[in-house]
């Protein structure tokens, strides 16, 4: 133990004080001592009384000093949150001297759980070294990975922005990146191939997650009395961590076998260092016999063995991490670390390293130096300086023994090592790619092309039908959008308040459309809109943050039915005109939902929830949703049975609605539901007549969980192999634009969700291996030499007469191909000294192969004629 003098000190009790992993750590080891401060003892010799009752605090025979400690300093923390008990300045005098005693005689420790305390004494030690190995193990394989020469291709990962990939993962990746940065050891793709560098992601990843969750549960548990429960709670996050522990230490085991196997041409040194390193690591079947060991004490409920098995298994995982880390740095650093005679085993001190093979070695050594990542290089540079010190060179047993205690978290020089791999990571922080917001995504030029022609063909259909266009702001007036959306207005993005107006991005295109038509007093319109909606929803694959809407909707008074039947009718031309392939419409009426509802016995109040729990019936089964209905919400067991056997109905839309009108239905003793059945069966004739039908199913599960709706209601469904949900919805309402204070005008949407149609679409494409063109240019300038003048002249001509040119200025005609080639360009006209000369230019179609020669004047004509002619 250290002496006090200088010592850090730890208060306990006070106002404000805290206890953290660190100083558990520091107290556990001697590098701080405890204090109690003076409030804490005041109030406590104030309610207490010294009692006659003893206590028999017995110390468990496999606990180390430092565990033992780190227990005590915890159970005298707890003691100082409860009422009263007279023994913790018993314990005080225990840590201010050796802990070396198996039991000890307190005064009245109470009924409390002790041993919890020991638990949470032990979470506090691992949850300060698990957070240093973490960083280390790191910097650790790094090293490895550039000794062993590997393909890195396992860590070229990016976040997909849409929850599919683990936040830890790919930011294991990228700081592994910075390692490896301007390396020529380590390549994508080339190199030494094997799980145990392909898992460094992954395994990594997930000892940096769990790590996270130990110090966010120990944190709590540090800074709280004794609390039921806890020892099961503590005791699930460090099984998690176990598993982890067990995964890190096999391929860091593995790695070690293949750097001692294949990274060493100087075959005494990998020879002394094996001999030497081998006693020191464990094997991987004593890794599983530890590990077996902790899972067994924790079927037994035995909690102190596991978390005193737990944290073995840390210092053993330790210990592996640092025979990898030696083996590296040697490998890459080779013989120039030693004196001639330092590697050799016993009975060959005489031979000298100066040998074919050491020679070859120094050669290799050479190379690797010239060629290691910024990271890397920077990292060797300051272990060597570590270690060596002033010295030249060393002996590898002395090696050996300053390299395990360069990563022993008892030594300070542990803490240098953690600041520098800290100071590497952050100092790079510049050289990482910048990545997208989670939710969000770039589009390439190839599906920029794919999305153009899509917004085209929408444009064209919306025009077909007589809308125009409208633009509104991307944000709105918070008050604008609250109340319309249901228990879905959670998942609007509120804007920072500046000092001004409460605003939110906009969550759909409907309610900002409604706005316009009610501030400016309209009472017809139909418009389209295309842009961006915003909704804090869990990404996943095809639902984001930010993505395009392709709004359409009618307000106004029209014929009854009218724009219900043209939006249905558009939104299969659009479906139709896109070529996605097989889609259905489902399609209901909001107040035959209603009718339903009351029918059922569902309190009018009640509807809405009820609905938007009806609503989940496309990604849910029924007994969920029923589950929800009656647990969460309230309604009758018998209700929502009765629900279920009303939305199991669906199918043809003239056969169903024929169903529901018989005589002696239900639906036609509820006036809302008998309405909405008159209004359906208008609009299915119309949609018989124009021969859309057979897309249309009549489906009394559909219920779309926005408040707003009033009258049909309707959802279009992919039906090939991508799962992308919904793909296009919308409905009649009635009364949103009134709501926001105007008179009422009634209107009916579609809202297309184009980015799962894009989805679909770029299946499709890779399905069918279709080649996209990024770029619509129809001809190449080539220009053989340096004159832009001539390039800006024959261009600009071209130009004028509305031709899609682009031109370049090279002297290599392989450069001009390639650039016509890689982008699909049709025609090329070459002009170099000999067509100057004669006053002409080579026109070459590029796919055919073939070229002739132009009069320059002639040029933009024939171009003209041979685009015309164009299939």
């Amino acid at each position: 133990m250290a002496s006090a003098a200088g010592m850090r000190v730890v208060t306990l009790g006070g106002k404000g004080s805290s206890l953290t992993s660190s100083s558990v750590f520091e107290i556990a080891n001697g590098f701080a001592r405890v204090a109690i401060d003076a409030s804490a003892i005041s109030r406590r010799s104030s309610s207490s009384s010294v009692s006659a009752s003893k206590f028999l605090l017995s110390i468990p025979t496999y606990f180390t000093p430092e565990e033992t400690r780190a227990y005590l300093v915890l159970l005298l923390s707890k003691l100082l949150f409860s009422a009263s008990s007279s023994c913790v300045t018993q314990l005080l005098e225990i840590l201010d001297g050796d802990v070396i005693a198996s039991e000890y005689s307190l005064d009245d420790l109470g009924t409390v759980d002790y041993t919890s305390a020991a638990i949470d004494g032990f979470a506090g030690i691992l949850d300060h070294c698990v957070a240093g190995l973490s960083s280390i193990v790191d910097a650790v394989a790094a090293m490895s990975c550039e000794a062993l020469r590997a393909d890195v291709s396992p860590f070229n990962l990016m976040d997909s922005g849409d929850g599919s990939s683990s936040k830890d993962v790919v930011a294991v990746a990228a700081d592994f990146k910075i390692f490896f940065n301007d390396s020529k050891m380590v390549k994508s793709g080339s190199g030494l191939s094997d799980p145990s560098v392909a898992e460094i992601p992954s395994v990594h990843g997930s000892l940096r997650e769990i790590s996270r969750l130990l110090h966010s549960k120990t944190r709590v548990q540090l800074n709280s009395g004794f609390r039921e429960g806890s020892a099961k709670d503590l005791s699930t996050t460090l099984l998690s961590l176990a598993r982890a522990l067990e995964n890190l230490g096999e391929i860091s085991i593995q790695r070690t076998k293949l750097l001692l196997s294949n990274s060493f041409p100087d075959v005494k040194l990998q020879s002394r260092l094996s001999e030497i390193l081998v006693p020191k690591c464990l094997s991987y079947g004593a890794l599983e016999g530890l590990c077996e060991a902790s899972y067994s004490a924790l079927r037994k409920k035995n909690y102190l063995l596991f978390v005193h098995l737990v944290y073995d298994l840390l210092e053993a995982v330790r210990s592996l991490v640092s025979c990898e880390a030696i083996t590296a740095f040697v490998s890459l650093e080779g013989t120039a670390l030693f004196a001639d005679n330092s590697c050799a085993g016993n009975g060959d001190a005489e031979e000298s390293l100066v040998d074919e093979a050491s020679n070859a070695s120094k050669k290799s050594d050479k190379k690797k130096k010239g060629g290691l990542g910024r990271g890397t290089s920077d990292l060797i540079k300051f272990m060597k300086e570590k270690l060596l010190g002033e010295a030249a060179k060393t002996s590898i047993e002395k090696l050996v023994e300053d390299f395990i205690s360069l990563l022993n978290p008892r030594f300070l020089v542990f803490s240098d090592l953690l600041l520098k791999v800290k100071k590497i990571v952050e100092s790079n922080e510049s050289l990482k790619k910048p990545k997208l917001p989670k939710g969000t995504r770039d589009f390439s030029k190839e599906q920029m092309a794919v999305r153009e022609k899509a917004f085209a063909i929408i444009v064209d259909v919306f025009k077909r039908h007589g809308a125009m266009s409208l633009d509104t702001p991307v944000f709105e007036l918070r008050e604008t959008l609250m109340g319309k959306y249901g228990e879905d207005a959670k998942l609007i993005y509120d804007i920072a308040d500046q000092g001004g107006e409460l605003l939110s991005l906009r969550y759909d295109l409907t309610v900002p459309f409604a706005r316009h038509v009610a501030m400016n007093g309209l009472t017809s319109f139909k418009r389209y809109q295309i842009g961006k909606v915003y909704r804090r929803d869990n990404p996943s694959k095809g639902r984001y943050r930010e993505f395009y809407q392709c709004d359409l909707d009618i307000a106004g008074q029209f014929e009854k039915m009218g724009p219900d039947f043209e939006v249905i009718k558009i939104l299969t031309e659009l479906l139709d005109e896109l070529n996605i392939g097989d889609y259905e419409v489902k399609l209901n009426h909001r107040k035959l939902l209603d009718g339903m509802l009351a029918i059922c016995g569902v309190p009018a109040e009640k509807f809405r929830t009820i609905c938007s729990s009806v609503d989940k019936l496309d990604k849910q089964k029924f007994e969920q949703v029923k589950k929800e209905m009656v647990q969460e919400k309230g309604l009758a067991e018998e209700v929502a049975d009765k629900i279920g056997t009303f939305v199991k109905l669906r199918g043809s839309p003239l056969e169903l609605l024929s169903k529901l009108k018989e005589e002696g239905s239900e639906f036609l003793t509820n006036s809302d539901s008998e309405l909405a059945l008159n209004e359906l069966g208008i609009l299915f004739k119309a949609l018989a007549r124009s021969k859309c039908i057979d897309k249309v199913v009549f489906d009394l599960s559909l219920a779309r969980g926005l408040d707003y709706y009033t009258g049909m209601i309707f959802e279009a469904v992919f039906k090939g192999t991508t799962q992308v949900g919904s793909i296009a919805s919308g409905g009649r309402y009635d009364n949103l634009i009134g709501s926001l204070g105007s008179k009422p005008v009634p209107a009916v949407g579609i809202s297309l969700g184009i980015e799962r149609v894009f989805a679909i679409m770029e299946e499709i494409q890779k399905d069918r291996n279709q080649d996209i063109r990024a770029v619509e240019t129809q001809v190449l300038v080539s220009i053989l030499g340096d004159d832009l003048s001539l390039a800006a002249e024959i261009t600009s001509n071209l130009w004028n007469k509305k031709i899609k040119a682009e031109f370049m200025v090279n002297k290599r005609m392989a450069k001009h191909f390639d650039r016509a080639t890689g982008s699909k360009i049709p025609y090329m006209v070459i002009v170099g000294d000999h067509e100057l000369s004669k006053a002409i230019v080579k026109l070459k179609n590029v796919k055919a192969g073939t070229e002739e020669e132009v009069p320059m004047d002639a040029l933009v004509p024939e171009l003209q004629r041979r685009l015309d002619n164009q299939p």
